[in-house]
């Protein structure tokens, strides 16, 4: 048996769109800081029964769920000519399926300990690869913080991974969850149909080339004033290309835009902070480590949260137990 741990990652320039559905191949690049808080722990257990199993939660899983383990199990066993089935069992530390990049961990950690459960040793470079087979921020997820995502341009994917990303920016996360239910709409059925219907689509794209060199530079200078026009900027350029689809996909809440205007409120009144929302209605604020509890506090009065969590930056995913 192998277990692995890996933790889920909140983009500060977006993935929405991808190149090729099928490999996951994003259309553009992204970046992303690891929060050591959304952890997914799961342990991968060869056994000779005839169907793969998953418990998620404690909650064995079947359809869709399974099916998209068993492919990702396959681009394992398959060129290694195995045949053995696998039981993963695995655990979240936060909110499944409900906005907090719960697939990039799961999948972050799969690209771990299945290759660890079938004894096959892959560098970074490569885990990162497998992991967007399985979901395209999962990539991201095997570096620790600050990571940009390579959109790459050959059709097999094999320059499409994620590299971490040096930054001298100390970062935490609050985060208002607005509702700890699954969506309605995946990010990966809301993606393609943005995608495929949207009239801004293709200005998001551009968009994103031009963010992801700025965000950088704006990171690695520490200039929080221009990181949260960025920042800001491309979350909501994200949300209005979804918005715009036909019909559109539309994941904020009343307590979504509540959430905004305490961050914007905050920093007109002199607090170094910044939002992002990824598909899911749930405000994460950025900001130094010392402005952490105030912004947490301010959070807790507003209408309408599930809860507040709070985090810094995580680290990456790393084997925990291996064969």
């Amino acid at each position: 048996m192998a277990t692995a741990t890996a933790r889920a990652n909140l983009a500060l320039v977006k993935y929405w769109g991808k190149r090729d559905a099928t490999l996951n191949l994003p259309a553009a690049g992204s970046l992303s800081l690891t929060l050591d808080r959304l952890r997914t722990r799961t342990s991968v257990e060869l056994h000779d029964g005839p169907n793969d199993e998953l418990l998620i939660d404690g909650q064995p899983q079947s359809g869709k769920a399974l099916s998209r383990i068993s492919r990702f199990a396959d681009l394992v066993r398959g060129p290694l000519g195995r045949s053995e089935r696998i039981r993963v069992v695995s655990h979240n530390e936060f909110p499944t399926a409900a906005g907090l990049a719960s697939s990039a961990s799961a999948f972050a950690a799969l690209a771990v300990a299945v290759p660890a459960a079938f004894e096959v040793e892959l560098s970074d470079k490569a885990r990162s690869i497998l992991a967007r087979r399985g979901s395209g921020s999962a990539a991201r997820s095997i570096f620790g913080g600050f990571v940009r995502m390579n959109a790459g341009a050959h059709a097999d994917g094999s320059d499409a991974y994620a590299e971490p990303l040096a930054a001298d920016c100390p970062m935490h996360a609050v985060i208002a969850v607005a509702q700890a239910e699954a969506k309605k709409i995946g990010s990966t059925d809301g993606m393609e149909h943005t995608r495929a219907t949207s009239p801004y689509h293709a200005a998001w794209l551009q968009l994103v080339e031009r963010d992801l060199g700025e965000v950088q530079v704006a990171l690695q200078s520490g200039d929080w004033d221009h990181l949260a026009l960025l920042v800001e900027g491309n979350c909501l350029a994200m949300h209005a290309d979804a918005m715009a689809a036909r019909p559109g996909v539309l994941y904020f809440r009343p307590p979504t835009l509540l959430a905004i205007e305490a961050v914007r409120s905050l920093r007109q009144s002199g607090t170094p902070v910044f939002f992002t929302i990824d598909a899911g209605p749930h405000v994460v604020a950025f900001t130094p480590p010392s402005e952490v509890s105030r912004i947490a506090a301010h959070f807790a009065q507003l209408p309408g949260l599930a809860e507040v969590l709070t985090s810094g930056p995580g680290a990456a995913a790393q084997l925990e137990i291996t064969p």
